[in-house]
């Protein structure tokens, strides 16, 4: 697939609904929304299922206002050059605001207790006896002085660790990929745990902010358990998938798990004694809603426009300064000597060279190369066309 970009007007298609300050990114530029195309040059989406959804021959790029991007057909994108955005850290601040909410309300058995309360109703005047009689079965623990253990220290769990000391709490954290910009960020007071069977250990309260791959699918089961102290908290707003559910339920009936609180109800879950299921509500706020949608909109339309990639979940984040320059845009195999066909083809047209980036991840890499010299009209397509001829071209660009 090869296209020249330079004063197109670009059509962007939403399959959500998407908050419109994020739309409102693409009221300056040759941009039109148009929910009925059915080649549009980028899609914004939330939650919509994509895998059975027809990617058209225009599709550059998709950006997914959220985190997860499990409803989207990553691979098949890949092998297109279709660029894949995320919004991580967009809704960071209403997951862990929801976190810490139900780290305390679940250790003074909060909902328990308004639960129980609501059921006075038909006692009349005899209710503030009855609360009063009743509420010792609700008595809790503070988590003053109590440990957290935070597994996955990127955004939400950075965020989360950080305001847990405030609340006086001691911090385990562990996360073996953490990235220097997320380090810059914990607080030194976070106690870092050498292996997750440590913070498993020693923490009374757990709660996880990690993807679900092969390598943490079931990371919660019997094993785990055993490592636990009793009576533990497990928070899970991340993935469903993370957790083993018959071992889950398990824990809970014997007492090794004291509760259970995930974002992810389903039958199993509300099976479970002691859980307390929150209906998905991790990211439900207005204002992550349109941080997500406005972060969303400005990668794709930085990607239209320059090229440059950020926050991409399948191909390498790259960057290079855009002085208006004619710029090929190259999506390729991450072999050797793809640079230099791409390099010589421009040469062979009498070009010369001003700037460029080149980036790869795992199988495919990205490059980006500023044209010093006027380009003609009139080679433009035949030059696009030679590039892309290249063995092991995923796809061009000419912005």
């Amino acid at each position: 697939m090869s296209t020249v970009t330079v004063n197109k007007v670009s059509t962007i298609k939403t399959l959500n609904n998407i908050a419109e300050r994020g739309l409102d990114v693409f009221s300056k530029g040759n941009y039109t929304i148009d929910n009925n195309s059915e080649d549009a040059d980028a899609i914004l989406v939330r939650s919509f299922n994509m895998h059975a959804f027809e990617l058209g021959n225009q599709l550059k790029a998709i950006a997914r206002a959220g985190a997860g991007v499990n409803n989207i057909p990553v691979d098949k994108c890949t092998e297109r050059g279709i660029v894949v955005f995320n919004t991580p850290g967009a809704n960071a601040n209403a997951v862990k605001e929801l976190v810490l909410t139900t780290l305390i309300a679940s250790s003074r058995n909060l909902f328990e207790g308004v639960a129980w309360a609501k059921t006075l109703l038909p006692e009349g005047n005899e209710i503030p006896k009855l609360v009063e009689a009743g509420k010792k079965q609700f008595v809790g623990k503070e988590i003053k002085g109590k440990t957290l253990g935070v597994i996955g220290l990127g955004a939400i769990g950075a965020l989360v660790a950080n305001d847990a000391l405030n609340l006086d709490m001691e911090v385990i954290g562990f996360d073996p990929f953490i990235s220097v910009d997320t380090a810059w960020n914990l607080s030194r007071n976070v106690h870092r745990a050498m292996t997750i069977e440590q913070l498993f250990a020693n923490s009374d309260f757990i709660t996880v902010h990690v993807p679900l791959t092969e390598d943490t699918k079931g990371m919660f089961n019997e094993a785990t358990f055993s490592i636990m102290k009793p009576d533990v908290h497990i928070l899970n707003f991340s993935r469903d998938g993370l957790v083993n559910e018959a071992d889950m339920a398990d824990a809970l009936a014997n007492g090794k798990v004291g509760k259970y609180i995930t974002d992810f109800p389903n039958e199993n879950v509300l099976k479970m004694k002691n859980v307390i299921p929150i209906p998905h509500l991790g990211a439900s706020t207005g204002e992550s809603e349109e941080n997500c949608a406005i972060m969303a909109a400005r990668q794709v339309k930085e990607f239209l426009e320059t090229g440059n990639i950020k926050n991409s979940v399948n191909f390498p984040n790259a960057s290079l300064p855009y002085t208006g320059k004619r710029r090929v845009a190259a999506f390729h195999k991450n072999v050797p000597n793809m640079v230099g066909q791409i390099t010589s083809t421009i040469s062979n047209y009498h070009l010369n060279i001003a700037d460029m980036v080149n980036r790869s991840r795992g199988e495919y890499a990205y490059t980006m190369i500023d044209i010093d010299n006027k380009v003609e009209n009139e080679i433009i397509p035949t030059l696009v066309e030679k590039i892309e001829h290249i063995e092991g071209i995923v796809s061009v660009r000419l912005i």
